[in-house]
């Protein structure tokens, strides 16, 4: 939960939060351009948009806890990029999932990088559409409707994922949020592949929430729990009188996703028969309801996930080969937590804090013996293990640190059995960082290094801070790069 602050810093917000009711969703806009925010204030308003501004980054963390916007516009400020790329950072320290919007003066495609990079959602380059900018803010607030915007007379689906970010500072997941978010403007079919635990459903859901399809719903359908004998009348749906016990109109989850996205989970165990079915829908765009004589067309996107190796079904005979490469356009690999352990620390962050919520509890985190346990795991569950690890510690602990005698007896079990604690060298270098809260000192005294060592065994492992990372990132930094490779 954000805190909660008592004063502000400058007079004239003030003045603005009296206007401020709780019906419309409120945008801040950051930046110092007189002609961008006079742009944007009457308009945004006019649309039923609440305005609050704030005109240098000073503060404006105090800004955001206070007032709770449901959208984040920043502009240009005194140090331009630098101090946008700045905002964001301290934001997203606190709020993980506020929709940010970066509207840039002078940009280059290494700035719209660094922007992704550093969390922003989405990236306007003036001159932009404004038009277009309200879409993106009506996208992102996934869920609150606009001032004037027409309720969806459509059924509540049960089935939509909600809107939890994905969790991780590893470049392996700053390419897949760069990815996802150009995949989610594109209209194009899309393939999600990974272990089980992964985040595959995770994934499908912040593709359909930032795509142009988020004001229509998001159907979820576990390829795996639907038999032949029920897959027609599942998802295509029947006419009154079809068969018997067919006593009123079922539309079918497919019907009720038009105009949205369909989410086929694990579809690498559907059967021939289904996949035959779901083929000549996604190639014809139409469907026929059992009972029905007339063709009713179909607007959907189809996102698909599976664990399995497709090419190698494929070549057993078992998944049809054009129903692959109608999924296959835009395709996106997870990788395995035990390949991106460097992010261990931010899901236990993100993890205690939930569910200290959840629980009512005042957990601070774990103590040095149960943290090294859980950074020499493999992980053969992934984010969704520990995750569960976390939680049956949870039910048990009553202290303000889970030790290793929290963990569940099975997992302590496990690791005697396998002797997960091999110590790798990445896996000790990785815990004593995340330890010492990436004091280097410190590590290389928990290590027994000198910082020379430490620092070569952190380049030669890649490990380096989000700030770092976003330092290496920063514009004049890749420029100057290219100017010496010259």
């Amino acid at each position: 939960m954000r805190r909660t602050r008592t004063k502000l810093c400058q007079c004239h917000l003030s003045k603005q939060l009296k206007e401020v009711t709780v019906k419309k969703p409120v945008v801040l806009v950051v930046g110092q351009d007189g002609s961008l925010l006079q742009n944007l204030r009457d308009p945004l308003r006019r649309r039923g948009f609440q305005i609050l501004e704030w005109h240098d980054k000073s503060n404006v963390l105090g800004c955001f806890q206070s007032q709770n916007p449901d959208v984040v516009l920043v502009g240009s400020l005194q140090n331009g990029d630098r101090d946008a790329l700045e905002v964001c950072q301290q934001i997203r320290r606190w709020d993980r999932t506020v929709p940010l919007i970066m509207i840039a003066a002078n940009s280059t495609e290494d700035v719209a990088i660094a922007a992704l990079r550093a969390g922003f959602n989405d990236y306007f380059k003036q001159p932009f559409s404004f038009e277009e900018l309200v879409l993106a803010i009506n996208q992102s607030l996934s869920g609150i409707p606009t001032a004037g915007s027409p309720a969806s007379s459509r059924p509540t689906v049960s089935n939509v994922i909600g809107g939890q970010e994905m969790i991780g500072e590893s470049s392996s997941m700053a390419d897949i949020k760069a990815y996802l978010s150009q995949v989610a403007s594109i209209p194009s079919n899309v393939l999600i592949t990974g272990e089980t635990g992964t985040g595959k459903d995770l994934a499908a859901g912040l593709i359909h929430r930032y795509s142009p399809r988020s004001q229509k719903p998001l159907v979820c359908i576990n390829c795996a729990a639907i038999p032949d004998s029920l897959l027609e009348s599942e998802l295509f749906g029947y006419e009154k009188g079809a068969f018997t016990g067919a006593s009123s109109l079922n539309e079918g989850k497919l019907t009720l996703a038009d105009g949205g996205t369909v989410f086929f989970d694990e579809i690498g165990d559907m059967s021939p028969y289904a996949q035959a079915k779901i083929l000549r829908v996604i190639e014809s765009k139409e469907l026929q309801r059992l009972g029905g004589r007339e063709s009713i067309s179909l607007n959907i996107r189809v996102i698909a996930a599976t664990n399995q190796d497709l090419e190698a079904c494929m070549a057993e005979g078992k998944f049809r080969k054009d129903l692959y490469f109608r999924l296959n356009v835009a395709r996106l690999h997870l990788p395995p937590l035990r390949d991106r352990k460097e992010d261990i620390s931010s899901l236990l962050d993100y993890y205690i804090r939930d569910m200290n919520c959840q629980f009512q509890r005042e957990v601070e985190g774990l103590t040095d013996e149960a943290l090294e346990v859980l950074f020499a795991y493999d992980y053969p569950g992934n984010i969704r293990e520990l995750k569960n690890l976390l939680e049956a510690a949870f039910a048990k602990i009553s202290s303000r640190r889970i030790s290793v005698a929290d963990l569940p007896s099975y997992f302590r079990n496990r690791l005697k059995n396998t002797e997960t604690l091999a110590h790798a060298e990445h896996d000790r270098l990785l815990f004593a960082l995340s330890s010492t809260n990436w004091n280097r000192s410190a590590a290389a005294r928990k290590l027994e290094w000198s910082r020379m060592t430490l620092y070569r065994k952190m380049a030669k492992y890649h490990l380096i801070t989000s700030s770092e990372k976003l330092e290496r990132d920063r514009p004049e930094k890749i420029l100057q790069a290219k100017g010496s490779a010259k």
